[in-house]
């Protein structure tokens, strides 16, 4: 028995596992290892979100690092720009794999002003750190988080003077 089978059913219970994650309709934690697919998942993720209705400014995406969110970012971004070039037949190909049914020609002029929509959206697609997102939220919810309203936090620049100025004092 040749190994071709057995891959093409591992390919297909990956490919189901991944349908399952960027599901619209479910809450998904992606976690995996380096390399396993986690941001075509996340990317799969806020394109279905958007070609169910979902406004670009009501998507959060949080990842670890600023070299994730910007390959997220980007990978995202560099989609829809292909979709709102691509003739009829592959983007009806694309979309079909992407919602794992027939695009309707609604789908398709959606698909095709998703970009534009993305770029024209104040404040934009976020795609952050959890560090960034979680500065976002005391930032926006800072009596809840206990926390003065309008404060700042410190630059890497301002914490190092500060450490210093402190090392001299009590020296």
């Amino acid at each position: 028995m040749s190994e071709v089978a057995p891959r093409q059913e591992l390919l297909a219970q990956t490919e189901a596992a991944q349908a399952r994650a960027s599901s619209p309709d479910a809450s998904a934690w992606v976690s995996a290892n380096a390399g396993a697919g986690k941001t075509h998942v996340l990317k799969l993720r806020v394109l279905r979100l958007m070609l169910a209705g979902t406004p670009p400014e009501r998507i959060l995406c949080l990842t670890y690092t600023k070299a994730a969110a910007a390959e997220m970012a980007q990978r995202v971004f560099d989609e829809l720009s292909e979709w709102a070039t691509l003739g009829d037949e592959r983007l009806s190909e694309l979309i079909a794999q992407l919602l794992q049914r027939r695009p309707e020609p609604e789908d398709l002029v959606a698909a095709r002003m998703l970009f534009a929509r993305a770029i024209e959206t104040p404040g934009g697609l976020k795609v952050q750190t959890i560090p960034a997102g979680r500065e976002r939220l005391l930032l926006r919810f800072p009596r809840e988080a206990g926390v003065p309203p309008g404060f700042s936090l410190l630059d890497d620049d301002s914490a190092f003077v500060l450490r210093r100025e402190a090392i001299v004092q009590v020296l």
